[in-house]
């Protein structure tokens, strides 16, 4: 399975149908990313016969425009609105994941996302996991979507 081609179809179709902005796709990151400011990681798990973590982390600005976009309104600071639209983007790049797996013959379940944020956070990955990540450009600055997972049999 090409988990990199996966997360762009999976990010490009939220993009296309549901934010409305472009999201032009980059090469898979090679080294992994830990610490953020002032930003915002909408993060969902997953189970079955593959476990691991979506995680898509954006610069607050790159997250106001997609919150701004996706609710059809003007956001100017980060809000619960922002965190909850993090969240749902993480949802449904997750549920593009997860038709992709299916059609692979892997069956997964989905938590609910979150999201986390600050001046300056670190997050971690899950040990011993595969990590394959995406950067996204959008016209407000650069997201990255992470896929992190084990068990893949």
């Amino acid at each position: 399975m090409d988990f990199a081609q996966a997360i762009i179809e999976a990010t490009s179709d939220v993009f296309d149908t549901m934010v409305m902005l472009e999201a032009a796709p980059g090469s898979q990151a090679a080294e992994k990313t830990t610490a953020f400011n002032d930003a915002i990681s909408g993060i969902l798990g997953f189970s079955g016969d593959i476990k691991g973590m979506l995680r898509i982390n954006c610069p607050n600005q790159v997250a106001m425009a997609i919150t701004g976009s996706l609710l059809g309104m003007e956001v100017e600071e980060i809000d619960d609105d922002v965190r909850d639209a993090i969240g749902e983007i993480a949802n449904m790049i997750a549920g593009g994941l997860k038709i992709y797996f299916a059609r692979h013959n892997h069956s997964i379940e989905l938590s609910i996302p979150t999201a986390i944020g600050g001046q300056s956070y670190t997050v971690h990955s899950l040990a011993n996991a595969e990590w394959v990540a995406v950067p996204f450009t959008l016209a407000t600055g650069v997201m990255l979507v992470e896929l992190q997972f084990v068990g893949l049999k």
